[in-house]
């Protein structure tokens, strides 16, 4: 194997052998300071970078070949006839919600807010992920053969419901794609001579190459092989970089790097510009996203509980041991390349790695997105071949070879569209928190749905559009955030805090104290966020859109005399093929084996 790795060119003596083996650790700081200034990666070569592509993508491949059917079964296809083991299920849930954007923008909550910034992120992640199962668990109860969650909103509302689930699933599909495709270009860009749009383009046809023909199947299983790859590679690369980078005396002698809020664990600016909206959020990604609900409508039923508490614990431990990279780099006064926040970690692993680590670190984040960008292109096939050809083109009476021909492609098409948005390099944090925040206008429309039997089609419709228009107007600023405008806006917010704190509770407590919690929590807002929230967009938007869906959702349901049958979720819901050998699937597993307890 072989990598480039620049000297420091007056360094170039009759020592020059020494010095080139010399390790990271032994560098000064000034070594450390002007190699970052000069070169602020170590690059692997184009022809080893090529062979870790070309192994990681071939051995999934394989993979996927070694559970492929020539006649597929489109149940199978989306969701593995909902009977997946907790093994594969609760691996496949860390490695869909560890993504690439989860590294950066943890370590970019590190780096920027401090001690506090990779708790925030990836604590509030974690904790979604626990939220979501009981509710997950009521859905499933309701609806057990569901492909997706606009199909049983089109069951419990009808068509204009169910379009604004599928189509708000299909947009943050396609914009976690590109993120991912965009994670790629860059690593490879940084750490290789191949160029940024090289990268985009291994990545999106080696995803692409083993999830087209098996879809979900190929997904769950290769979900497994890259979680346990990533674990590994976290494992040796952080230790690594804390010790190189001068371990616990580096921290003594460097804490002055710090700011004030940033070495202070309760920050009140990293709650307010980071933890408080991103903890808004990720509340909706877990309703929100498609590849969540995929995943929940796999596992079977009776282990959705132990499935999202192992996922709770995976996801967190992971993620905010990686963002401690973003504090550590803060510590040692890094200055990310080009000012591009999305650069501190392939940074930090180039300045502080050995060779070995560098590969380690490349396979990393190749996993970590890979193993979402695969989900994101199972989510996006589900939903085009249940709400789009299965509910509406087809009207109810779809036929399964068709279904995967949509299926398919629609990953093509998916992922040319990725490739191509990638080069945009958006920043990742505000994606995350912008398009969580758009989610976040269905999350009361959609749980309420499940429980109260008076919700109308036309109050989730016109609560859904109410929110996303004044979120909207609230996030650009569209109207001067002053005067009775910013105080009407931080009413409904304060209210918004209330849903969210309210809805968490009820997760897990009965309805008078979910109610109570929620009316408590508006009662301490307001006096505090009135003349206060203004000057927090992010999060004052975000909470809106929750306040403004719930208001006009139960406002516009209250006097409904028509009450709906629950029972009928089940009825209207089922299975797209029934043939005798689908028949024999029903409870398999991924691979077509009898799905056991543990497997």
């Amino acid at each position: 194997m072989c990598f480039f790795q620049p000297l420091r060119p007056d360094a170039r003596t009759s020592d020059q052998g020494t010095a080139a083996s010399m390790s990271l650790r032994s560098l000064n700081q000034d070594d450390r300071t002007y190699m970052q200034e000069q070169t602020a990666f170590y690059q692997l070569s184009g022809t080893t970078a090529l062979l870790l592509l070309a192994g990681f993508y071939g051995l999934t491949f394989l993979m996927s070949l070694m559970i492929g059917k020539k006649k597929e079964n489109v149940d199978s296809y989306m969701v593995s006839n909902n009977a997946v083991g907790f093994g594969l299920s609760a691996a496949s849930m860390i490695a869909t919600w560890i993504w690439a954007a989860s590294f950066y923008a943890s370590a970019t909550s590190g780096y920027q807010y401090g001690l506090s910034g990779p708790l925030h992120y990836g604590f509030w992640g974690a904790l979604m992920i626990l939220f979501i199962y009981p509710y997950g668990r009521r859905f499933r109860a309701l609806a057990p053969k569901a492909h997706t969650l606009a199909e049983v909103m089109h069951a419990r509302h009808g068509t204009s419901s169910q379009l604004i689930m599928a189509v708000s699933n299909l947009l943050g599909s396609c914009i976690s794609l590109m993120v991912n495709f965009t994670a790629a270009g860059a690593l490879v860009s940084v750490l290789s001579p191949l160029s940024f749009i090289q990268g985009v383009l291994i990545a999106g046809l080696g995803v692409l190459s083993y999830t087209l023909w098996s879809g979900f199947r190929a997904s769950v299983m290769t979900d497994f092989a890259q979680l346990v790859a990533m674990i590994l590679a976290a494992i040796v690369i952080i230790p690594l970089i804390f010790f190189n980078a001068g371990g616990t005396d580096m921290l003594v002698a460097n804490w002055g790097n710090l700011s004030a809020e940033q070495s202070d664990f309760f920050s009140t600016k990293a709650i307010l510009e980071q933890g408080a909206p991103y903890f808004v959020a990720v509340l909706a990604y877990a309703i929100g996203n498609q590849t969540i609900a995929q995943r929940l409508f796999a596992v079977r039923e009776d282990l959705i509980k132990s499935t999202f508490l192992t996922a709770t614990i995976g996801y967190g431990a992971v993620v905010i041991g990686l963002g401690m990279l973003g504090m550590l780099a803060l510590f040692v006064g890094l200055t990310p390349a080009d000012g591009d926040m999305n650069n501190i970690i392939p940074q930090m692993a180039s300045t502080y790695l050995p060779p070995f680590g560098i590969a380690l670190f490349f396979i990393l984040v190749v996993g970590s997105l890979s193993s979402t960008a695969d989900s994101d292109l199972s989510a996006l096939s589900s939903i085009m071949m249940t709400d789009i050809y299965g509910k509406n083109m087809a009207r109810g009476t779809p036929d399964p070879k068709r279904m995967l021909w949509w299926g398919r492609a629609t990953m093509i098409v998916a992922t040319m569209i990725g490739v191509v948005f990638a080069s945009l390099r958006l920043d990742i944090l505000v994606m995350l928190v912008f398009v969580g925040a758009l989610w976040g206008a269905i999350v009361f429309p959609v749980i309420v749905s499940f429980y109260w039997d008076k919700v109308t089609n036309k109050a989730f419709t016109t609560s859904v559009i109410c929110a996303v228009t004044l979120f909207a107007v609230a996030r650009f600023e569209l109207l001067p955030l002053e005067g009775i405008v910013a105080i009407f806006f931080e009413l409904f917010a304060s209210v918004g805090l209330g849903v969210v704190l309210g809805l968490m509770t009820f997760a897990f407590f009965n309805r008078k104290i979910a109610i109570f919690v929620a009316i408590a929590a508006v009662i301490i807002a307001v006096p505090n966020a009135v003349g206060f929230l203004r000057d927090y967009p992010v999060l004052l938007s975000s909470l809106t859109s929750y306040g403004i869906s719930a208001v006009v959702c139960i406002a516009m349901s209250w006097n409904n005399s028509e009450r709906f049958d629950f029972a009928l979720l089940a009825e209207r819901v089922t299975s797209f093929q029934k043939s005798a050998d689908t028949d024999k699937e029903t409870s398999t597993d991924v691979d077509g084996d009898v799905a056991p307890a543990r497997a």
